[in-house]
């Protein structure tokens, strides 16, 4: 979805949850939710924290927009993408297990998601090696270069905005971006694999 008709459709969505919409922020949660696991995953590398990771930074964006807090001064994801983050460092500094949450608690339903039912087992298991080796190449980057491939790939970021999210100039950020994809080349040809 192009960047221009994606804000806009956010915002309805937002409007609409806002103006008293329940069903509004199940869409956009949707329309989320595997990238934010996907980030989560590549910062905790367990399954289980990333997918109860995933949940705590949906309820919290959703308690957020029912307080209020929500500005729509920028991109969503970019905004849920900062909530993410904290939740990941939050659960590394306290050395904590993140808490379970039922649906009643999360105010949505957390499990009703159509890309649960359409994929195919074999086709979800096709999708996860391939999945998975990427994430085991993007793993193998140094930190930054690692950092700004999973805000361009997996949050469809721009430099801009993965240079203010990382605190460094456009340049740099598109630095970083080159090298690991110099190194990620490298790997897939060291290990010949084939991503069709």
């Amino acid at each position: 979805m192009k960047t221009e008709i994606r804000n806009d459709w956010e915002q309805r969505l937002l409007r609409s949850f806002i103006d008293g919409d329940e069903s509004a922020i199940d869409t956009l949660i949707d329309g989320y939710r595997q990238k934010v696991y996907n980030y989560i995953l590549m910062l905790v590398k367990d399954r289980q924290t990333a997918d109860d990771l995933c949940q705590e930074t949906f309820i919290k964006v959703i308690g957020s927009l029912r307080g209020g807090k929500y500005a729509e001064n920028g991109k969503f994801i970019s905004w849920v993408l900062r909530i993410a983050h904290n939740q990941v460092i939050d659960f590394f500094r306290g050395g904590r297990k993140p808490t379970h949450v039922t649906n009643e608690d999360a105010g949505y339903d957390v499990l009703n998601n159509k890309e649960l039912a359409d994929p195919t087992v074999e086709d979800r298991m096709i999708r996860d090696q391939m999945e998975e080796d990427v994430r085991k190449l993007i793993d193998r980057l140094p930190e930054e270069q690692r950092e700004v491939v999973v805000l361009r790939h997996y949050f469809d970021l721009s430099f801009k905005e993965i240079a203010q999210q990382t605190g460094v100039s456009i340049n740099t950020a598109l630095g970083r971006m080159r090298y690991a994809l110099i190194n990620l080349r490298k790997l897939v040809d060291e290990r010949r694999l084939a991503f069709a």
